[in-house]
């Protein structure tokens, strides 16, 4: 006859229990550092869940809006803003000694690059800073940041441990868990989204599923942080590439003369083997455009080249200059004018369709090598009515979004497609336009064909 021996609950595994009880029952205070595209709508589903959410933010003036039921990005609606504030259970601040309050930290701040194309990681190691001051047994600590492997271990769980002189794992549990934001996308969004997770040790892992199983639809867990960061960076290096491919194949064939929207939509028609990726003037976003170099850096570190990612990079950067030079010469065949003087409509300044985003947007270095080369640039976008201060395009600040009316559209001489909104007239840009370049196919897609239309 055998025995069971009862398992002898240790105080570690106690107070294990007592923190995951914490999640499971919706009963932590999680607090969100960064309020902006992804910290934002994170907020709201943690929130929605049924936790107390602090949202802490340097820029006071987004603090501002969310108290006053105003909100600062698009997709976001008001609505979403005054029910977070309807709860209760929500407060906005830019007093980071509320982090003393929380159960859990989750960092949502930039991650950029510097001009030599390396990791900008003063926005993660600020915050970590940060944080180490107010930091308290059984906090957990999550990065959402995109980054490259090793970040979450060598810097954040690292300063923590310096700084307090507790230890991840034991004392507080870190996590990396990567974003997978898509602004504007009508199918997926945050709560529906699997997550992955990645623990810095097992009991980080699991207070890391169970804070995201209550926002979520499905938690994917591997097998720990670095592996968690290197999810991150495939899925973009992923689409960079093949982005980087289809561009590459506009160019080759266009000059044989054949249309590469309409061999991709063939090609899609294969139910296995194929994925459509798209052409357009170059790539934009927080993401695409600059997630891959996290990696390319981290591989020196090893003597490994990353030369299809740096290959990818090139030719979506020469895109951009590509697509410039066809308008150029095609208005030169149909007018006989140069540029110089010439009065152009750029058509969308977001680096997507639907959204207001323009971080790295490819329509800002068109507008620059347009006014180079002399012409006069004014632009339509009826997510962005104002150019913010963007950095590299500091010249570009406060123009304002010119309507789009028969008789503006009249003063152009030509017009250049960059974004393709969905909520712009585009028949009224034919009726009222003598050429228009389309860099996004939209003409075509809105079933209109016309000699005005160019595709590039």
């Amino acid at each position: 006859m055998s025995v069971t021996t009862p398992k002898i609950k240790t105080e570690q595994t106690s107070r294990l229990e007592d923190l995951l009880a914490l999640y499971d029952n919706a009963e932590a205070t999680v607090a969100v550092i960064g309020l902006g595209y992804v910290g934002l709508p994170l907020v709201s589903l943690i929130n929605h869940a049924g936790f107390k959410v602090l949202g802490l933010d340097i820029d006071k003036n987004k603090i501002e809006k969310i108290e006053k039921n105003e909100t600062y990005i698009k997709h976001i609606s008001v609505d979403v803003i005054k029910e977070l504030n309807k709860t209760g259970r929500f407060k906005a601040s830019s007093d980071f000694s509320h982090l003393s309050k929380a159960d859990a930290i989750i960092i949502c701040v930039p991650s950029p690059l510097t001009k030599q194309r390396e990791p900008d990681m003063s926005y993660i190691i600020n915050t970590t800073d940060i944080i180490a001051k107010y930091l308290k047994p059984g906090q957990l600590i999550s990065l959402e940041s995109t980054t490259y492997p090793g970040t979450t271990r060598e810097v954040v769980s690292d300063i923590l441990e310096e700084k307090t002189g507790l230890k991840s794992g034991e004392d507080f549990f870190v996590v990396f868990s990567p974003e997978r934001e898509d602004p504007g996308n009508q199918i997926y969004s945050t709560a529906t989204t699997p997550k992955v997770v990645g623990g810095h040790g097992e009991a980080a892992l699991k207070l890391g599923c169970a804070l995201y199983s209550k926002v979520a639809s499905k938690i994917v867990p591997v097998s720990n942080v670095d592996t968690a960061e290197a999810v991150k960076l495939t899925e973009n290096i992923f689409r960079a590439v093949n982005i980087a491919l289809v561009n590459e194949l506009k160019v080759i064939y266009e000059n044989m003369g054949i249309d590469v929207w309409e061999v991709i939509d063939a090609a899609k028609t294969k139910p296995f083997g194929f994925m459509p990726f798209y052409p357009g003037p170059g790539l934009g976003g927080h993401c695409i455009p600059i997630d891959p170099f996290y990696l390319t850096w981290k591989a020196r570190e090893f003597d490994i080249s990353t030369r299809f990612i740096e290959l990818a990079g090139e030719i979506n950067t020469n895109i951009t200059r590509h697509v410039v030079q066809r308008f150029i010469k095609t208005l030169n065949e149909r007018s006989g004018k140069g540029l110089k003087g010439t009065k152009v409509l750029l058509m969308g300044l977001a680096y997507k369709k639907n959204v207001d985003d323009v971080r790295e947007s490819p329509s800002l270095r068109i507008i620059q090598m347009l006014e180079e080369e002399g012409a006069q640039v004014e632009y339509h976008d009826p997510h962005v009515p104002v150019i913010p201060e963007i950095h590299r395009a500091e010249n570009l600040q406060g123009r304002v979004s010119v309507q789009l009316k028969a008789e503006n559209l009249k003063k152009f001489d030509a017009v250049f497609v960059a974004t393709d909104h969905d909520d712009v007239d585009y028949q009224v840009i034919l009726d009222n336009s003598a050429f228009i370049l389309d860099t996004r196919n939209v003409f075509e897609r809105h079933g209109i064909k016309s000699d005005k239309v160019v595709k590039a």
